[in-house]
């Protein structure tokens, strides 16, 4: 059992974040104890240096990666691959898959983070979100043919377009960081956070302030569909 977080290295310094990696050293994740293995280390003079978080681990037909987002001028999206028996070392160089070059992707801050993965149909999707964390947050998507090497940048396919936003959603804004798990049926659900309407109108108590810091977004769930064009449809 692995567990990856993002930690800061400084007690007076909450940006000096990077991701990190803790190792269960028995079979029982309840009772056995758990090892800190410290920051990713990477082969690459680029990974790990700058503010790095959301970490998320993918392996598909026995290839495993690991993508995160880092400041890399913005904060963008980048894969590399890591080694099963040592997964807090990256394997190869990062690779960037997106950074935020769309309109929709720079409301108030340019940022691309929070990947998220799923498989359906032959191809591999990475979720992202995208803009400041105000009624602006929102998903974007990438793709690739799963059999693909996906650290290969070429094979990725990215939507000009976003995949969920405010305007999808009632009584609801800012939706983002998303997870994709299956349910009991092996359907496939996204489990993300946003907001009330009521911080919307600024009755929260936080409206006036940097969403950033704002305590109100909350974790929702909803069910994944799929389009005739074979891409996941977030907003029913």
């Amino acid at each position: 059992w692995y567990v990856l977080f993002a930690a800061s290295g400084s007690a007076d310094n909450v940006w000096d974040i990077n991701c990190h990696c803790i190792a269960c050293k028995g079979t029982d994740p309840y009772k056995d104890e758990w090892e800190d293995k410290g920051k990713f280390t990477a082969p690459d003079d680029f990974s790990f240096t700058h503010f790095s978080l959301d970490m998320t681990y993918l392996e598909l037909d026995g290839r495993h990666y690991v993508a995160w987002a880092q400041n890399g001028g913005n904060s963008n999206v980048y894969i590399a691959t890591v080694d099963p028996s040592e997964p807090w070392k990256t394997t190869s160089p990062a690779v960037l898959l997106t950074k935020p070059e769309y309109e929709w992707e720079r409301v108030n801050i340019p940022v691309n983070e929070g990947p998220a993965f799923m498989c359906h149909g032959g191809r591999a999707f990475m979720a992202f979100s995208a803009s400041a964390t105000g009624p602006e947050y929102c998903l974007g998507l990438m793709y690739a043919d799963e059999n693909a090497d996906l650290t290969d940048k070429s094979v990725w396919t990215k939507l000009d377009r976003p995949l969920l936003t405010s305007a999808d959603l009632d009584g609801e804004y800012g939706p983002g960081h998303n997870s994709f798990v299956k349910d009991e049926n092996g359907e496939w659900v996204f489990v993300y956070h946003s907001r009330d309407e009521i911080c919307f109108s600024g009755k929260c108590g936080y409206s006036d302030g940097d969403p950033l810091y704002d305590p109100c977004r909350s974790a929702r769930k909803r069910k994944v569909f799929w389009g005739e064009d074979g891409l996941p449809v977030l907003n029913r």
